[in-house]
């Protein structure tokens, strides 16, 4: 298997990320794995779509890092590749990463992708649902059951409102970005900081101001589906709980919360059950859900990460599974001759 994988930059790739464990997955099965970022496409002028690509010698490698290590130092090396001859190519790039100056890096991946796919190779997320799910909107696509009160709006009064008929308590967070970036919890008690919460967020766009729920003083749950289904390897479950630090109402690892140990419930499988089938309809692969309670906090479609966290807890390598699940799309591929649209492989 000829698999590509985008990223924002290859040199700002870490050991601990989810794609790193992907890569070195498919390297020590066999695969060819060619890692590239979004600045890295090119369409010639024969319509084909190339790339600058990093990959690594044939090895075994024992970790993720040394991995790494060869595909970003000396050991690997630069090709220019022909992206319609992969077999799969995983969207793998954070769009909320690149603000600023690379605003137009935000959607390359997805662009190319697009072109890509058409050309016949597998490409995942399926790109045109990504464009979809480009914002947090996308969120209130799936039904009020799984989710928070929720209001999306500019309006600083009708966000106050808002807040008032909920009692004082609420989560405002930026329609864009991820990870945690951005995230207020109102209080009842602390409403002379709410006009600031508000302002901070409204000068860089549309406010998402959402029902506070209680559960989520013992923080969130990370559930990854793969082919709109629990993601389950050798009797385990992926998934772990992030524990919030102190008064920080945030969970996310790098606001300082704390890893533990899943356990995956009736609650859980029902919410995943739910999302289902808009997910496999629009072709998303590997997704993470943030579960808070028996509500979601968000669904994660671009690059979801954590999969370390997981086979730290559980013992279970998930990225293997990811791995194998790509196996089968190519080996369906070539049963059917190509037969099938991307968003049907995608979830296949």
């Amino acid at each position: 298997m000829r698999l590509g994988i985008v990223v924002n930059s290859v040199g700002s790739e870490r050991g601990g990320y989810t794609t790193t464990r992907l890569g070195q997955a498919a390297e020590n099965r066999g695969h060819q794995v060619f890692v590239m970022g979004v600045a890295d496409f090119a369409y010639d002028a024969d319509e084909n779509i190339r790339a600058r690509a990093r990959t690594v010698p044939k090895a075994q490698y024992k970790t993720p890092d040394s991995y790494l290590g060869d595909l970003q130092g000396k050991a690997g090396r630069s090709e220019r590749i022909t992206v319609d001859d992969l077999d799969i190519l995983m969207l793998r790039n954070d769009p909320s990463e690149d603000k600023g100056d690379r605003t137009w890096a935000q959607s390359a991946g997805i662009d190319f992708g697009r072109i890509a796919m058409r050309h016949g190779v597998i490409v995942l997320n399926d790109p045109n649902a990504l464009a979809k799910a480009a914002n947090k909107m996308y969120f209130q696509l799936f039904p009020e059951e799984v989710r928070p009160k929720t209001l999306i709006t500019l309006d600083r009064e009708e966000i106050k409102a808002f807040i008032k008929d909920l009692g004082g308590h609420a989560v405002l967070k930026p329609l864009q970005g991820s990870g945690g970036s951005g995230v207020f919890l109102v209080r009842p008690d602390d409403r002379s900081n709410t006009n600031q919460m508000i302002e901070a967020l409204v000068r860089d766009g549309y406010v998402i101001c959402q029902a506070y729920l209680p559960a989520a003083v013992d923080g969130d749950t990370r559930h990854f589906l793969m082919n709109g289904e629990p993601l389950r390897h050798k009797g385990k479950y992926a998934a772990f709980r992030r524990v919030r630090h102190g008064d920080d109402m945030r969970s996310n690892i790098h606001a300082g919360g704390k890893l533990a140990a899943a356990a995956i419930g009736e609650s859980h499988l029902h919410l995943a059950e739910i999302v289902r089938p808009k997910l496999t309809q629009d072709g998303m692969f590997l997704v993470g859900l943030d579960i808070v309670g028996d509500k979601l906090m968000e669904i994660n479609v671009f690059s979801p990460g954590g999969l370390g966290s997981a086979q730290k807890l559980e013992n279970v390598n998930f990225s293997v599974a990811v791995v194998q699940a790509l196996e089968r799309k190519v080996a369906y591929m070539g049963f059917y001759r190509r037969n099938f649209d991307n968003v049907e492989m995608a979830t296949l």
